[in-house]
């Protein structure tokens, strides 16, 4: 039976670009035997297959026995690695360095310690250069071993000073590493979990923020020892929804590759996650130019620097997407930002092998959220549908929240016989989730009331949840509804008559615009 993406082997081949695929072959006929042109064979297969189907192989190529097929795999995947291994990648700082000492190695091997030195030297400045600490280490610890074996003729400090830079390396290292391992597990908290949902919450990943923040942090001043602290002050304020600190910290994440230009190369995808971050902050505190500004900026980036490698492409794609989106849910401009859903399901379906499902399910959410606001209701449904059939333990929050949104989808659409059942599954799913704060209770309590409701009082009903709502809307640990749904705009377009939640939405855009020109005016 045919299998779908569960084979790395076919994985990697249907990542490669034609010209990738030419070099492979090229490749195996000019190193292998004879012998070894089976696996050209099993590469060609496995490229025109739609789904990895072992046994059509097999009855295609009688040559081949089932007992061949694991070796076969085995060393078609490792010929493919080694294929484009030696396609030269110049802006890969990490490959250079380590051809560089692998190099210093081979001439040390041969006897030519001075040689294999002065490789070394070589390679420190360009690691200095690009801020590579780890190879640094690398470099010295390899150096001493060199000095304490050999006469290297080497100055009298040589042995005092290559411990001294050890030292400073090791100490560098070990704050690195203690500062990634709390950006990774604050970014892991919200993978999982989504914003703080409560007070407690709030103050558990305050304690463990402040806990594990290493005392000399705020001092650091190597790159790598500053974008992980800027990190991890942006997850912190991100997680716990205080949208200045998050805000301060993504601005500084951006401004540090700007102060060391040469680290868009070296880590574009630090880059692009930071351009990313910095984006949705202006979004979600409506800093409407400076969006555009950082948005037009991320364009030329992925216009002109994104083709370094197909892991920055993808991830480029995804965030500006994310940010094209957002910037119609900031302008009310729903039903023009429509036109980016065909775009955008090609390029999923084109990085379909590469994509987790956080992504999808991400786009899924504003592409729902993009067709209720300019009252495609059942396109909304439809892709909240996606959200919720999928399976995953991922953004408990975005299952929750897309749950509500599609319950609220069948209210505009007026499905009362479903809005009972819908209401109950909805409520209990987010009550087992511990993601029911008091925006979403006061959005139930109106829904359930909804049934009894006469015509005649229901503006007095909008009216009534639009203020117990705003209520909640400076409350740090209820403002993640808002994030999800603005619940705000929808009520008041509901009560004034204007259709869908976006011409309510536009209408606040135009006029901060006009209070931004007025405030201008009254500066000059």
């Amino acid at each position: 039976m045919g299998k779908r993406f569960s084979d790395e082997l076919y994985l990697l081949i249907k990542s490669l670009k034609k010209a990738e695929k030419r070099n492979f072959k090229l490749f195996v006929k000019r190193n292998s035997s004879s012998g070894d042109l089976k696996i050209i064979q099993l590469f060609d297969a496995i490229d025109d297959m739609e789904l990895y189907d072992e046994e059509l192989f097999l009855r295609k190529n009688p040559g081949i026995t089932k007992q061949q097929i694991p070796n076969l795999k085995a060393h078609l995947y490792k010929q493919v690695l080694a294929s484009l291994r030696i396609m030269r990648d110049e802006n890969n700082i990490d490959l250079q360095l380590h051809e560089q000492l692998d190099f210093a190695r081979i001439l040390y091997n041969k006897g030519l310690h001075v040689q294999s030195l002065k490789m070394l030297d070589k390679i420190k400045e360009s690691a200095k250069e690009h801020n590579q600490v780890t190879f640094l280490l690398q470099v010295l610890i390899f150096e001493k071993k060199i000095e304490g074996l050999h006469i290297t003729r080497s100055n009298e400090n040589r042995a005092a000073d290559l411990s001294k830079e050890v030292d400073e390396m090791g100490e560098r290292l070990v704050m690195i590493g203690k500062l990634s391992n709390l950006s990774l597990r604050l970014y892991d908290w919200y993978i999982h979990h989504g914003h703080v949902r409560n007070q407690q919450e709030a103050d558990e990943l305050k304690s463990f923020f402040e806990s594990n923040l290493p005392a000399a942090a705020n001092s650091v001043n190597g790159f790598y020892e500053k974008l992980y602290l800027n990190q991890c002050y942006c997850w912190y304020g991100y997680i716990r929804q205080d949208l200045l600190i998050y805000y301060r910290y993504c601005q500084k994440w951006i401004d540090l590759f700007e102060q060391n230009d040469t680290m868009k190369l070296v880590e574009p995808l630090f880059f692009v996650k930071g351009m990313h971050n910095l984006l949705n902050a202006h979004f979600m505190l409506q800093n409407d130019e400076k969006f555009n500004k950082t948005l037009a900026q991320f364009e030329n980036f992925y216009q002109n620097g994104a083709t370094i490698n197909d892991n920055v492409q993808i991830q480029t794609f995804i965030y500006l997407y994310i940010a094209k989106i957002n910037k119609h849910f900031l302008e009310g401009s729903f039903t023009e930002g429509v036109s980016l859903v065909p775009e955008i399901e090609e390029k999923l379906e084109e990085y379909k092998l590469q994509l987790d499902s956080h992504r999808i399910l991400v786009f899924y959410y504003k592409i729902a959220s993009l067709y209720f606001g300019c009252g495609q209701i059942d396109k909304s449904i439809e892709y909240l549908n996606r959200i919720i059939n999928r399976s995953t333990p991922l953004r408990t929050d975005l299952q929750c929240y897309a749950r509500l949104l599609h319950l609220i989808a069948h209210y505009e659409l007026g499905n009362y016989e479903l809005l009972e059942y819908l209401t109950k599954s909805v409520y209990r799913f987010m009550a087992k989730m511990q993601n029911l704060g008091m925006v979403e209770k006061e959005i139930f309590r109106f829904l359930r009331n909804s049934f009894y409701i006469q015509s005649k009082d229901m503006d007095k009903a909008l009216i009534e949840l639009k203020e117990n709502l705003k209520k909640y809307e400076q409350n740090k640990t209820e403002i993640r509804a808002y994030l999800y749904l603005d619940i705000i705009s929808w009520l008041e377009s509901k009560m004034r008559k204007l259709g869908p939640a976006q011409e309510m939405i536009r209408l606040k855009y135009l006029q901060r615009q006009q209070e931004k020109q007025a405030r201008h005016k009254n500066i000059n």
